[in-house]
């Protein structure tokens, strides 16, 4: 199930006595938490029958006591564990002692009328434990994957959609780069800029930079811009700029990006079909002119040798063979003096 589907279910009052919300992305865990905690029990039943536990400050005897108790002046009652990873899951929960039974037991048995809900953020849970197999059968589990880095512009686009908002791909293209995949930062940033604008103003570049703090002119995605077109002026002045402003320009971040975009340009290289570019890229149909752009500018073996510059600079940056105390702004320089030289 989907975060939407179990938020769907929710809504049409389906509900399940236990739900294991796991993964390494926190967004959708907080988001149906979030929407469980609003929207389960209303004003008056909150007061007796919701409650909120924290992992590293609790343990599963006392979560499942609580559990066996029956809603009062309602039909339900909510649990919530937050920070769940942090409970001593091997401790408590798995061997033969009299209380790993116990807790084994109420999973297998849930009470209809507690709705039980364990966040397990960062991580994935164990799906060799006993208790993982028993809340499959009984309750609901719901696994929290990262967005791939070729996927975010497109998640950024159905958010802003499901905001009732449109967002021009360049637009998505720049947050997913800048914002990296942090989706709830990423949701933040979108709900604090609509609020500046009607829902029917198209979303651009220009209100990302406005509102998100991204330098209009002096960006990795204009950096890519020149660099496709070996634009050596256009080149020279962001990277002239990042070297200026390495805060807001990291070289880890200007590095991942670069790897990822001439990586991009191999592979359209070896693409039999131009026309499937997109799909095969991963990449919004309306920047492929520009792999077009940068593959005729930079053919098989300049590619593969800038991915090469790539990795000894990526290193260099680490520290790792490296001469003096040269600083990133000068490596950066250097590496592309060589990239389009």
């Amino acid at each position: 199930m989907t975060a939407a589907d179990i938020i769907k279910d929710l809504k049409a009052k389906k509900f399940k006595p236990v739900y294991l919300l796991h993964g390494e992305e926190p967004y959708y865990i907080d988001q149906i938490i979030h929407y469980m905690e609003d929207h389960i029990l209303n004003d008056m039943e909150k007061g007796f029958n919701q409650t909120v536990l924290y992992g590293k400050d609790t343990d599963m005897a006392t979560i499942l006591n609580a559990a066996k108790r029956y809603p009062m002046m309602s039909d339900y009652q909510l649990i919530v564990v937050k920070e769940a990873q942090d409970l001593k899951w091997s401790k408590e929960t798995e061997g033969s002692s009299k209380e790993a039974g116990f807790i084994q037991n109420y999973f297998e048995n849930p009470l209809d009328s507690t709705i039980l809900v364990l966040g397990y953020k960062y991580a994935n849970f164990d799906k060799r434990k006993k208790i993982f197999k028993s809340i499959t059968k009984s309750g609901v589990v719901f696994q929290s994957d990262p967005v791939r880095d070729y996927k975010l512009a497109q998640w950024i686009e159905e958010l802003v959609k499901g905001m009732g908002a449109k967002i021009a791909p360049q637009a998505s293209a720049l947050m997913a780069e800048y914002l990296g995949a942090d989706l709830s930062k990423i949701s933040n940033e979108l709900e604090k800029l609509l609020l500046n604008i009607s829902k029917e103003t198209i979303i651009d570049t220009d209100l990302v930079q406005r509102n998100i703090g991204i330098s209009k002119e002096y960006n990795v995605f204009e950096l890519q811009k020149a660099l496709a077109s070996r634009n050596v002026l256009k080149c020279n002045q962001i990277i002239n700029y990042f070297a200026d402003n390495p805060k807001a320009n990291p070289m880890v971040m200007v590095m991942a990006n670069l790897n990822s975009y001439f990586s991009k340009i191999l592979k359209y290289h070896y693409l039999q079909n131009k026309g499937d570019a997109a799909k095969e890229l991963g990449v919004n149909p309306y920047f492929v002119k520009d792999y077009e752009t940068a593959a005729r500018n930079y053919n098989l073996n300049k590619t593969f040798d800038i991915i090469s510059l790539l990795r000894e600079y990526d290193l260099k940056s680490k520290g790792v063979d490296s001469t003096g105390n040269i600083t990133d702004g000068e490596l950066l320089k250097e590496l592309l003096f060589k990239m389009i030289h």
